[in-house]
């Protein structure tokens, strides 16, 4: 094992050298590129559809959400109420298992999802699939509800608990032990293999790089842009967030849990509320949005292939948001402190209507409202600057904000899903202090090397290791959904009883 720390510590120094004597050159084609390239290609094979080619794994994703919106019952639209009770904690006790609270874990996984995904994500499907990107992001975000609720109630059911009172669970956990009892045992540790090694690599591109890189270029946009002392240096930041990281990460889900549940609900509103004072600001137009949005939906000569195109940019981006159907997620709610597993899925519905529903769909209307949106057929015009320059149209002050809210959400992000790669790198590795440390000095400087490198590679690497976690994750779940069907009906029966006996 030391040789392994021995290696690690060589390959974090090889890297930050060589970025900060120029051998990892900013925005231009790369070795690195090439490969995040052919990695994205692997993951996104397209089924032919007419004259369009659709990638399979949106398919996947779509298909799935439908079937659990239907299946369980309309969980997201019912169960809506009831999980807003939870997260006030009108159900805690305080004896129940786990490390954090219902709200704690909520905002928790809502740092590893609400982000640069809203912020410059939106961005990128307004600018290839126009307006009408916004509400497909918006039925994404409705119907990913029920798969969230499914994933995040089989976290909690199936986690293990240790004998320090930490617990680790997911879709690692459900996977293997619940397809077991089904007499799957085979299948089980195959999918959730599959599934831990994507999470690490999900943990390294979309939960990391892709977080950190556009956090740097915000930064480098809002103290200069060319001529900013970070321009061609933005690993000197990213070596910055590298050591902050590493020191909150050493304390586990309770010190992240510690950071999020302050920087999410602070950050959030912030940002909603700039996004609220643009749109009344043009309260005008706010018709002409919504019209524009609706009319892009459906088009037939909207960019990147009409309908089709608008579709898939809008549930590609809204699937990388709101992780839905990722099974991400359950990793950090199988650590409320509940005996009900179905009342932490009820809370974790939430996430993406707050993420998808609400976030994305306020900075969607800031672009449209501001008509930014053309400015990206300009070639450096990308993702988070796209959406600065909105509001920087009507608050030119806010650009600085946002890199501020930019970075603190890429923080945040970060460190969620340093967690989920931490508890999937220990499923394979097992519980140890060793694994654990060298997958954190992993993760760090992955934080480094996506300070430097190109946006484009970025998130075609994010996306491809975020999304192939999605394929073991859903498959799963249909063989499991049955008996989550049936604990859902025996713990609404209990909620129903216990309001009658108020």
């Amino acid at each position: 094992m030391k040789k392994i720390f021995t290696l690690l510590g060589i390959l974090f120094l090889t890297i930050t050298q060589s970025v900060a004597q120029g051998k990892t050159p900013p925005p231009e084609t790369t070795v690195m590129d090439d490969v995040l390239n052919a990695i994205s290609n692997a993951v996104f094979f397209s089924i032919p559809i007419g004259k369009f080619n659709i990638p399979f794994v949106l398919i996947w994703l779509i298909v799935g959400a439908l079937i659990f919106t239907v299946y369980m019952g309309f969980i997201n639209l019912r169960g809506f109420g009831h999980a807003i009770a939870v997260v006030r904690g009108k159900y805690d006790d305080p004896n129940d298992t786990g490390e954090v609270s219902h709200f704690q874990a909520l905002t928790a996984a809502l740092s590893g999802t609400v982000g640069v995904g809203n912020i410059a994500g939106v961005a990128v499907a307004i600018s290839v699939g126009g307006p009408g990107a916004t509400f497909w992001m918006i039925l994404a975000g409705f119907l990913g509800m029920s798969s969230k609720f499914v994933e995040c109630t089989l976290g909690v059911k199936y986690r293990d608990k240790h004998a320090d009172g930490s617990v680790s669970g997911g879709p690692m956990y459900y996977l293997s032990k619940g397809l077991a009892l089904q007499g799957k045992k085979q299948l089980g540790k195959v999918l959730a293999a599959i599934f831990a090694v994507c999470c690490i690599g999900g943990s390294f591109g979309g939960g990391n790089m892709v977080q950190i890189n556009q956090a740097t270029r915000q930064l480098i946009d809002v103290t200069g842009g060319k001529e900013s002392i970070l321009y061609g240096q933005g690993w000197v930041f990213g070596l910055i967030m590298a050591l902050i990281i590493a020191v909150i990460i050493i304390g586990g889900i309770k010190s992240i849990a510690k950071v999020t549940d302050k920087i999410v609900p602070f950050m959030v509103g912030i940002y909603v509320a700039a996004a609220l004072f643009v749109i009344f600001g043009n309260i005008s137009k706010i018709d002409d949005a919504f019209a524009a949005i609706f009319a892009g939906a459906f088009t037939k000569h909207a960019a990147f292939g009409g309908f089709i195109g608008v579709l898939i940019q809008g549930f590609r981006r809204a699937a990388f948001s709101n992780e839905a159907g990722i099974g991400s997620a359950s990793i950090a709610h199988s650590a409320a402190k509940t005996d009900e597993p179905v009342s932490e899925g009820v809370v974790a519905l939430l996430e993406p209507f707050i993420d998808t529903v609400v976030i994305c769909t306020m900075t969607a209307l800031v672009i449209i409202i501001t008509n930014s949106y053309p400015m990206a057929s300009q070639p450096n015009i990308q993702g988070i600057e796209l959406t600065s320059k909105a509001f920087g149209s009507v608050m030119h002050f806010f650009p600085t904000v946002l890199s501020i809210a930019v970075i603190l959400f890429a923080l945040s992000t970060m460190l969620s899903w340093s967690y989920y790669g931490t508890k999937a790198w220990a499923y394979l590795f097992g519980e140890s202090r060793a694994a654990d440390v060298s997958y954190k000095i992993l993760f760090c400087t992955f934080v480094v090397i996506g300070s430097a490198i190109s946006a484009k590679s970025v998130f075609d690497f994010g996306d491809a290791m975020i999304f192939a976690m999605c394929f073991p994750n859903v498959l799963g779940l249909y063989f499991l959904a049955p008996e989550i069907k049936q604990d859902l009906a025996v713990y609404m029966g209990k909620i129903k009883g216990m309001r009658k006996a108020k």
